[in-house]
């Protein structure tokens, strides 16, 4: 094959590929598809209008990048030397310069004021249905609902954080969402202007939903704004997209969008017993029998500690000590209380001070009853107790 051959299949083959990628690009609107190479479309306005930007920019980069380029390979192509082509002599153009600095500042200028628009409408929180406040913990999400009487907690859920343990009899393949469900998720109404309060305790996190078309950082002592309004109903899935610590890759964020209908159901029914035939309630301190305590601290420990410590807190070496025999979890009840309260400064034992006054009583009584650590049982720390070391 000869070298006019060769080029002209290169130049075709490259004029191919762009319009291949292109369509394909345009046609697989989701990257988590196997092949996926677009952005997901997401199911609010904002996601809807951010795509449209993209969508829009990449057709004008499209359109520039394959006229650069059949230029250049025509170029190539028609003015090569094994023609007999002669460089030209002339090296100045005022007309062409003129044109290669306007063109592109309108074009820029066509991207940059719908883009505007776009920032604007994701700014403006105003004539919102419902207020969601968001605040971030290691490694956790606290939701509270400021217009209904609902608030809690979101964590892993207890599948996933098994599977990831250290020599876990559970294979994470066999996880359903592994790394990616949680035991409370969010659940907000579709068709509905939702305003998101977000702020973090303790170090910078950031809540991300891709479906929803944005992400905002939480920040202790400062509060970001940020809206949603979910156009359908369904399960979306996201995660911290900040470095927040060792457990950053254990922190997802579930969305669950309901109809009005079974939105309002579902509040209803949060004025239920959350945690079986055991209540949870922050400002009861009246005293709770042994079991009760148990149940509470061992969903505790599973949600809170079980990463760290382990399922049968054997601990993972110095960082994260074993509670078994723990002359910590044993000895002193009122320095035991403190460990949890305020946490152990300089280590990575935070405070739970977060925790109600029963779920830190339960909490407090599992450790120091489970995996034999008293072996007479029976020894309990009440709400009362709790709120007393606070």
């Amino acid at each position: 094959m000869n070298h006019n051959k060769l080029t002209t299949v290169f130049v075709a083959s490259t004029a191919l590929l762009a319009l291949l990628f292109s369509a394909g690009a345009a046609a697989e609107t989701d990257w988590r598809r196997p092949w996926g190479v677009n952005l997901p479309e997401g199911v609010t306005s904002l996601s809807q209008v951010a795509y449209s930007m993209h969508m829009l920019t990449f057709w004008i980069v499209t359109v520039i990048g394959i006229g650069v380029f059949a230029g250049v390979f025509y170029s190539v192509w028609r003015f090569r030397k094994s023609q007999g082509a002669k460089p030209a002599t002339w090296h100045h153009s005022t007309a062409v310069e003129i044109v290669w600095t306007a063109v592109p500042f309108l074009i820029l200028l066509g991207i940059a004021i719908p883009a505007t628009q776009a920032m604007i409408k994701m700014e403006d929180t105003g004539n919102y249905d419902m207020t969601i406040k968001v605040t971030g913990y290691q490694w956790m999400w606290e939701y509270e609902y400021l217009d209904e009487d609902i608030q809690f907690f979101s964590r892993l859920d207890r599948d996933s954080d098994r599977a990831r343990q250290r020599n876990s009899d559970i294979r994470p393949r066999d996880v359903e969402h592994y790394l990616l469900n949680v035991d409370n998720p969010l659940v907000v109404p579709v068709n509905t202007k939702i305003r998101f309060l977000l702020t973090a305790n303790d170090v910078i996190h950031s809540w991300w939903v891709p479906e929803l078309g944005w992400k905002k950082d939480t920040i202790p002592g400062f509060i970001n704004e940020a809206w949603a309004d979910i156009q359908e109903p369904g399960t979306y899935r996201g995660q911290c997209a900040e470095l927040c610590g060792r457990d950053h890759g254990f922190m997802p964020i579930v969305v669950v969008a309901k109809t009005q209908e079974d939105y309002e159901a579902w509040v209803a029914e949060q004025t239920e017993d959350s945690n079986g035939d055991v209540a949870v309630d922050e400002d009861d301190l009246s005293d709770m029998d042994m079991d009760d305590l148990m149940a509470v601290g061992e969903d505790v420990y599973g949600n809170q500690c079980m990463a760290c410590h382990q399922a049968g807190g054997e601990g993972m070496g110095d960082m994260f000590p074993a509670l078994v025999g723990s002359d910590k979890v044993l000895g002193d009840r009122d320095a035991y209380k403190s460990v949890l309260i305020d946490g152990i400064s300089g280590t990575t034992m935070q405070s739970f001070a977060n925790l109600s006054n029963q779920e830190l009583a339960g909490v407090l009584t599992y450790v120091r009853n489970a995996w034999g650590n008293d072996e007479d049982g029976g020894d309990e720390f009440q709400p009362a107790d709790v709120e007393a070391a606070r």
